[in-house]
C-alpha cells in the first residue's frame, strides 16, 4: 500500500502542468528568500492565495516548493551581501561572506545550495517515519488534550519568538485567539462579534489575515531609508571541490539534520534557530574552532543543512497535530485547510496518501531548487541589486490579487488591509506575528474543545485534572510561565540564600 502512494506522488509530479507549477514555484521561493526583507512565510502566504483555484495537488507542490526554495535561497544574499534573505541564513553568512569576500563566492553558494537539498532530503525520511507514530499517539487525545495542546503551542510558539520576552510572544498569541472567535461559533452556530454584518458572521478568512500580517510590515519596512550595500561578483562554482568539501564533511551534514528535524518539530522554533543551533554543534565539536567566523566551510554547511532539514521537521507537528513547528509552516497549515486536509491525529484515516505525497513532493522540491539555484546564480548579483522600493509596489498588488481571489470578495481585501496595520502595531511594539497567526488557526480549536469538554462534564474543569496527557500539558505550561517570567530563578535564588544564611 505504500509503494502504491508513493508511486501515485510520483507521477502525479511528472504530469506536465505539475511539472512546471513546480520550476515555477521552486524559482519563486529562490527569488522571494534571496531579497532581504522577503521572508518565506511572505512567499507561501502570497502563494496560497494565487494558488486557491489550482488542482489540489498542483497547488500543494507549488507551496511545498515555494517553501524549500525561499529557505534555500537566502544563501545566497547572506554568502554576496552580507545580509540573509531570510532569518534562516543568519548563520550561514558567518562564513559564507568570509569565504566570498576572498573570491570564492560561487564555491561557498555550491556548498550551501548542495547542503540546502541534502538537508531537505534527510528531513522526509523522518516525515514519513514519525509522522504515523505521532499521529498514532494524538488518537489518545479528547476534547481537554486538544484544548491544552492548542494554547502550549501558542505559549511556546509566543515564548520562542518574541526575542526575549515572552509575555508580549504570549499577548500577541491571545489576540489571535480574540480574532477567531468572530463569526458563527463552531458548536451552537450563534454569531459573536459580528454586529450584523454578514462578512464577519461567515468567520474571518485565513488567508488575507497572513498576507497582511506578514506582507504589509516588509513593504512598509522598505520605504524606509537604507544605506547602499556592496555586493561581491560571482565566481566560478566549482562544482567537483564543493562535493569533496561536502562528501569530506558528510558526518556533520547527518548531524545537522538531526538538529534540525529536533528543532523544527518543537511548535514555534523555526529554521533560523535550526540554523544556529547546528553552526554552534559542528563549532562546538571542530578542533579549530577559532576558524568559525573567517571563512569555515563546515560553517556554511552545517547551517544550510540545519535550517532545511526544519522544513520536514516543522511539517511532522503539521501533520500529526496540526500544530506548526514554525511561521511557514503555520501558513502551509492554512493552506492545507483551505484545499481540505484536515491535519490531525484522523488524518493517516481520512488521506492515508497526504503524508507520502508531501514527502515525494519535497523530495522532488529540493530536487529542482538545487538545479534552479546553481542555474539562476549567475543572475543573482543583478537581481540583489535592485532596490526593494522598486520591488514592494509589485509585492503589494500580489497581496491584494492574493486576498480576493479566496471568494472574490472585496471584504477579503478590507481584512487583508486592517491586518496589514495590524502587523505593522505589532511590529513597531516588539511583538512577533507568528503567535497571532497561530492564535487565529488554533481559535476553533481551542474554543471547540473546551466548550465540548465541559459540556460532557456538566461545566467542570475537573477531569482535565484527571488525565495523564492533559496533566504533562499543564505541568509543561505551568513550567514554562514561571521560567519565562523569571519567577524559577528568583525562588532558587531564595534557596540559596536561606541555605547559605544558615
Amino acid at each position: 500500500m505504500v509503494l502504491e502512494y508513493l508511486g501515485t506522488a510520483i507521477m502525479t509530479v511528472f504530469q506536465p502542468i505539475n511539472l512546471l507549477a513546480l520550476v515555477l514555484s521552486t524559482a519563486a521561493g529562490l527569488v522571494m528568500g534571496m531579497l532581504p526583507g522577503l521572508s518565506a512565510t511572505m512567499a507561501i502566504a502570497l502563494l496560497t492565495g494565487l494558488s486557491y483555484n489550482f488542482p489540489t495537488q498542483t497547488a500543494l507542490i507549488s507551496l511545498l516548493a515555494v517553501y524549500v526554495g525561499a529557505i534555500s535561497g537566502g544563501c545566497q544574499s547572506a554568502i554576496l551581501l552580507n545580509i540573509p534573505g531570510t532569518p534562516a541564513s543568519a548563520a550561514t553568512a558567518m562564513d559564507g561572506f568570509p569565504i566570498a569576500k576572498r573570491g570564492e563566492g560561487g564555491w561557498a553558494i555550491f556548498m550551501a545550495t548542495t547542503s540546502s537539498c541534502l538537508g531537505t532530503l534527510i528531513s522526509v525520511v523522518f516525515v514519513l517515519t514519525l509522522t504515523p507514530l505521532l499521529t498514532s499517539l494524538a488518537l489518545m487525545f479528547a476534547s481537554w488534550e486538544f484544548f491544552l495542546l492548542s494554547i502550549f503551542g501558542i505559549m511556546i510558539c509566543g515564548a520562542l519568538t518574541a526575542q526575549g520576552n515572552a509575555l508580549k510572544g504570549w499577548i500577541s498569541g491571545i489576540l489571535g485567539l480574540l480574532v477567531a472567535m468572530i463569526g458563527l461559533d463552531s458548536v451552537d452556530t450563534i454569531p459573536r462579534f459580528s454586529y450584523g454584518n454578514v462578512n464577519l458572521m461567515a468567520n474571518i478568512q485565513l488567508i488575507p489575515v497572513m498576507i497582511g500580517l506578514f506582507g504589509f510590515p516588509e513593504i512598509v519596512k522598505a520605504f524606509k531609508k537604507d544605506a547602499k550595500e556592496d555586493v561581491l561578483g560571482m565566481t566560478k562554482l566549482e562544482p567537483k571541490r564543493g562535493i569533496m568539501t561536502v562528501l569530506k564533511h558528510f558526518g556533520a551534514v547527518v548531524r545537522s539534520a538531526i538538529i534540525g528535524v529536533g528543532v523544527g518539530i518543537i511548535p514555534g522554533v523555526g529554521e533560523d534557530v535550526g540554523g544556529w543551533l547546528s553552526y554552534w554543534a559542528s563549532k562546538s565539536r571542530s578542533k579549530h574552532p577559532e576558524r568559525f567566523g573567517q571563512g569555515e566551510e563546515l560553517g556554511v554547511i552545517s547551517a544550510e543543512t540545519g535550517n532545511n532539514s526544519c522544513i520536514g521537521g516543522a511539517i511532522i507537528p503539521v501533520l500529526s497535530l496540526a500544530v506548526p513547528g514554525s511561521a511557514p509552516a503555520a501558513v502551509l497549515l492554512a493552506a492545507f485547510l483551505m484545499h481540505g486536509y484536515r491535519p490531525g491525529p484522523l488524518l493517516m484515516t481520512e488521506s492515508p496518501s497526504f503524508i507520502y505525497d508531501v514527502g515525494i513532493y519535497l523530495i522532488f522540491a529540493s530536487i529542482a531548487m538545487w538545479a534552479l539555484a546553481l542555474v539562476i546564480s549567475k543572475g543573482t548579483v543583478k537581481l540583489l541589486g535592485v532596490k526593494k522600493k522598486y520591488l514592494m509596489p509589485v509585492i503589494y498588488m500580489l497581496c491584494v490579487v492574493g486576498s480576493y481571489l479566496i471568494s472574490y470578495n472585496m471584504f477579503d481585501v478590507k481584512v487583508m488591509f486592517v491586518f496589514g496595520l495590524v502587523g505593522l502595531a505589532l511590529s513597531a511594539g516588539g511583538f512577533p506575528a507568528a503567535p497571532f497567526l497561530l492564535g487565529v488557526i488554533l481559535g476553533p480549536m481551542a474554543d471547540s474543545n473546551l466548550r465540548r469538554g465541559l459540556r460532557l462534564s456538566d461545566g467542570s474543569f475537573a477531569p482535565m485534572f484527571g488525565r495523564p496527557i492533559c496533566i504533562i500539558f499543564l505541568v509543561a505550561i505551568l513550567l514554562m510561565i514561571l521560567s519565562q517570567l523569571g519567577i524559577l530563578k528568583r525562588i532558587s535564588a531564595c534557596i540559596k540564600g536561606r541555605k547559605s544564611n544558615a
